[in-house]
């Protein structure tokens, strides 16, 4: 599949060491030939692939000298793209690496659209679908656990389990034609259904199998958004610092201090959690920090868990036991800080109306506590589910989606050939399965979905 040359900055923007401006396509030899001049006088289009050769770039209109680079050369098909690719290692700086892009650009390539690499592996059958969706997770992984995860899916775990499933029911669909296209012969059906009905039995379980892997690595992949709530001055911002290990918040004794959202992500034991720290929320004249508790009610809404803070040396209030029942059907934990300080509060009525949910008693002015705290939230999600280096986990919201639609697609072939429909019936719900699963890979998805997918890529990528 041809293509045009496609150039762009594959290292982040800023000051460092190296930056690198990637190219990809059938020309990436050529132009960078126009503008690269080595010591030696070589040209790259004379050199072994898989090579790294230092020079200068030149600019052919003006003979000036733009970069003192180091140029990596790779022939298709044997790099990521399955392209020709040029990697021109030049100074890091934004004004350094704008250059040479702007130097490529000038002399054939075209600025590579977001996720335009990656694509292009997809598109020249590099890797599948799924494999170039876990590129993206790889890169945005916030913990071991994540990039894991992530690494399983570009290695192709899900796309070799995808393929079986699918290999299962193209079997399936063989024996179902055969009896379609022989009805003459009467023992045909009778093979037909048992086989059928034990391949795609089979099937359902390993989609069931895969989905209860999904809301793991869904959180794995996205974190949990968590709500720090309480009343002002329990000391939710002093909770945020603690799990945070940096002073991200103020902290002082007088109520109110914190007005708006504060967010920050923290590794929690192998858990990604996207910690909202919230104005207390409370009846308020003060129009800012009114708008605050506004805020912090709908953040509310939006939250995977509540980390509910009380404090220990005062009593339960009534607006401790509204914020109570406005999270009683919520995933939440129980806070109860400033244990240092000469208890007030009555335990007994938190662990009631914590309604069998975890309560950890903390000092966070001590640090005590903490780490309890962090193994009840792993426990919390994680806990009676199986961790194992060889599971493969679906994490996916769109693979999740299509799961669901070819178990409901697979359920109804099975209950359609256990009461008797018609062969050929069946055979319509086993095929849709067979595409459904197939737009986990790409085997079977729209050209329009492929352009939305890549577009949330970074640039360069």
């Amino acid at each position: 599949m041809d293509y045009d040359t496609i150039a762009a900055i594959s290292t982040p923007m800023g000051e460092g060491a190296i930056a690198i401006v990637r190219l990809s396509g059938d020309e990436a030899v050529q132009i960078t030939d126009k503008i690269f001049q080595s010591p030696n006088g070589k040209k790259l289009s004379e050199v072994k692939t898989h090579t790294i050769h230092y020079g200068h770039l030149i600019d052919p209109k003006s003979d000036e000298v733009v970069e003192e680079v180091m140029v990596s050369l790779m022939r298709g098909p044997k790099t990521f793209t399955r392209e020709d690719v040029v990697e021109i290692n030049c100074h890091g700086g934004i004004v350094s690496v704008n250059r040479v892009l702007q130097l490529v650009l000038r002399n054939g390539a075209r600025l590579a659209e977001p996720g335009e690499f990656t694509k292009r592996a997809f598109l020249n059958g590099r890797i599948d679908l799924s494999q170039a969706e876990a590129v993206m997770d790889l890169i945005r992984a916030k913990t071991d656990k994540a990039m894991n995860v992530a690494l399983g899916q570009m290695d192709g775990k899900l796309s070799k389990l995808i393929g079986q499933l699918r290999q299962a029911l193209i079997e399936t669909l063989a024996q179902v034609e055969v009896n379609i296209d022989y009805p003459e012969y009467d023992d045909v059906e009778e093979m037909t259904i048992p086989v059928l009905l034990e391949k795609c039995t089979w099937v359902k379980e390993e989609i069931k199998k895969l989905l209860q892997t999904s809301s793991q690595g869904k959180i794995l992949r996205e974190g949990l958004s968590t709500v720090i709530l309480g009343r002002p001055n329990v000391g939710k911002s002093s909770l945020l610092n603690s799990l945070v290990h940096e002073n991200k918040a103020i902290v002082t004794d007088i109520a109110g201090t914190t007005r708006d959202i504060i967010e920050e992500y923290v590794n929690v034991r192998g858990v990604p959690l996207r910690l909202v720290d919230t104005a207390g929320i409370r009846e308020t004249e003060d129009i800012v920090e009114r708008i605050g508790v506004e805020r912090s009610r709908q953040v509310l809404k939006e939250a995977d868990l509540i980390l509910l803070v009380i404090n220990a040396s005062e009593e339960l209030s009534e607006e401790d036991e509204r914020l109570f029942e406005t999270i009683q059907n919520m995933d939440f934990i129980v806070v109860v800080n400033k244990t240092d300080l000469p208890q007030k509060v009555d335990l007994e009525k938190v662990k009631e109306l914590a309604n069998g949910r975890r309560v950890v008693t903390t000092s966070l002015l001590k640090e005590e506590g903490v780490i309890e705290l962090e193994e009840a939230i792993a426990a919390l999600f994680f806990e009676g589910q199986i961790e194992a280096d060889d599971l493969t986990y679906v994490s996916n919201s769109r693979h999740i989606t299509l799961l669901h639609q070819a178990l409901d697609t697979i359920s109804d072939a099975i209950e359609g050939a256990e009461n008797d429909v018609p062969v050929d019936i069946v055979q319509i719900d086993v095929t849709r399965t067979w595409e459904i699963l197939g737009e986990i890979i790409g085997d079977t998805v729209q050209e329009s979905l492929i352009n939305q997918l890549f577009s949330q890529f970074c640039l360069g990528k």
